[in-house]
C-alpha cells in the first residue's frame, strides 16, 4: 500500500461499531504481558462482544470458561481469536485460526522468525481474513493526531523521527528478554517501529546497536537508525532507565513542523507549526488530549466494526510484514 493511501486510511477509531448483535470472540494463552488487558479489555465491551472462553494452561479468568483450543475454534459464530501465548508459540497459533476460518487479534510483535511470521499473514490476507496486531499506540489519540497531521502534510516533507521506549526490567523481564535473540528493543521496540513505518513506510536501511548495562548476555539497551532517502529515524530501548515511563517520547520533525508526544502514552502534545493547520495556530502550542482509561479499548472497537465488513483494517498485510522485518532488523535478530 502507498504510504500516503495508508495513512489516508488512518482515522479516529473512538466509534462503537454499529449493529445490534454481539460478535463472538475467544482468547488463546495467557502468557503474553499483555494478556491479562487484552481480556479485560474484550469483556468491557459487552455490546460489541462476546467474551466465549479461554484456552489457558495454566491459569484462567473468572468468569470466562477455561476450553481446549478444539473447543474454542469449533464454538458456533466464533468471529475471531485473540492470541496471547509465549511468543514461540503466537504465530503458529495464530495460523492455526487462521485455518479455521477466524479472524486474529495477535499480540506484538508476532513471530520469532520473519519466514513464519510472514507466511502467517499473506495466508490471512489470501482467505479474507484480518490480523490486526496488538500495536496499542495506533490508537492512542495523540498518535491519530500525528498521522492525520502527517497525511495532511501539516509538518511539511519528513526529515527526522526520534523516539525512546525505556523502562526499568525486573528480574522476570530480563529473564524473558534474554530469551529473546532480540532482546528489549524486539520484545517493546516495536510499537514505536510500527508507527514510523506507518509514517515513513520500509526503510532503505537499518543498522542496529546494543550496549548492554550487565554481563549477563542481556539486550536490554539498544539503539536503532532506520534510513529513508530524506529522512532518518532513530529507536531508543532502554531497559535500565529508572525513569523509563515518563521519558518515552515520540518526536516528528518536518520542513514546516514538528510534533512531539511525550509522555508517549499521556496525550500530550507539543506541536510547533510554521503556519496554521486546521484548529492550530502558526508558532509554538501544547497541549493535552483525552486518552481512554483502557489503553486496548480503541482495538477491540475497531475490529469489531472490521469484523462486521464495515470497514477495512488500515494497516494490511504489507505493511504488517515490513514492520515485522524492520523490527528483526533493529533489534538485531534478522536471519535472512
Amino acid at each position: 500500500m502507498k504510504r500516503r493511501a495508508f495513512l489516508l486510511a488512518c482515522g479516529s477509531t473512538a466509534f462503537a461499531a454499529s449493529g445490534s448483535a454481539r460478535l463472538r470472540i475467544g482468547q488463546i494463552g495467557t502468557e503474553h504481558a499483555h494478556a491479562a488487558g487484552k481480556m479485560a479489555a474484550m469483556r468491557a465491551l459487552p455490546e460489541l462482544w462476546e467474551v466465549v472462553g479461554v484456552v489457558a494452561k495454566e491459569k484462567g479468568y473468572e468468569g470466562v470458561p477455561t476450553l481446549t483450543e478444539e473447543k474454542l475454534l469449533g464454538t458456533p459464530d466464533l468471529k475471531a481469536v485473540a492470541v496471547e501465548t509465549r511468543m514461540e508459540d503466537s504465530c503458529a497459533t495464530a495460523l492455526r485460526c487462521i485455518e479455521a476460518g477466524k479472524h486474529v487479534h495477535l499480540d506484538k510483535p508476532g513471530a520469532l522468525k520473519h519466514a513464519e511470521f510472514k507466511t502467517m499473514r499473506l495466508e490471512a490476507e489470501k482467505r479474507g481474513l484480518t490480523v490486526q496486531m496488538g500495536y496499542m499506540l495506533r490508537y492512542n489519540p495523540a498518535f491519530e493526531l500525528l498521522f492525520q497531521a502527517v497525511r495532511e502534510g501539516w509538518l511539511g516533507e519528513i526529515t527526522e523521527i526520534d523516539a525512546a521506549m525505556g523502562k526499568l526490567g525486573d528480574a522476570r523481564q530480563r529473564s524473558i528478554m534474554g530469551a529473546l535473540p532480540g532482546g528489549g528493543l524486539f520484545e517493546l521496540g516495536c510499537h514505536v517501529i510500527d508507527a514510523v513505518v506507518t509514517i515513513l513506510g520500509k526503510p532503505q536501511g537499518v543498522s542496529a546497536f546494543s550496549t548492554p548495562t550487565r554481563d549477563d548476555g542481556v539486550k536490554d539497551n539498544q539503539m536503532a537508525v532506520l534510513q529513508y532517502a530524506k529522512a532518518t529515524a532513530v529507536v531508543r530501548v532502554n531497559h535500565a532507565d529508572p525513569f523509563g515511563g515518563p521519558r518515552r517520547r515520540f518526536n516528528v520533525t518536518g520542513t514546516e513542523g514538528t510534533f512531539e508526544i511525550v509522555p508517549m502514552e499521556s496525550g500530550k502534545v507539543n506541536l510547533s507549526l510554521t503556519k496554521a493547520r486546521g484548529a492550530y495556530k502558526k508558532g509554538a502550542q501544547s497541549f493535552q488530549l483525552e486518552v481512554p482509561k483502557d489503553r486496548y479499548a480503541g482495538e477491540f472497537t475497531d475490529l469489531a466494526t472490521v469484523v462486521r465488513g464495515e470497514k477495512k483494517l488500515a494497516w494490511d498485510a504489507a505493511h504488517d510484514v515490513a514492520v515485522h522485518e524492520t523490527v528483526m532488523r533493529a533489534a538485531g535478530a534478522w536471519e535472512q
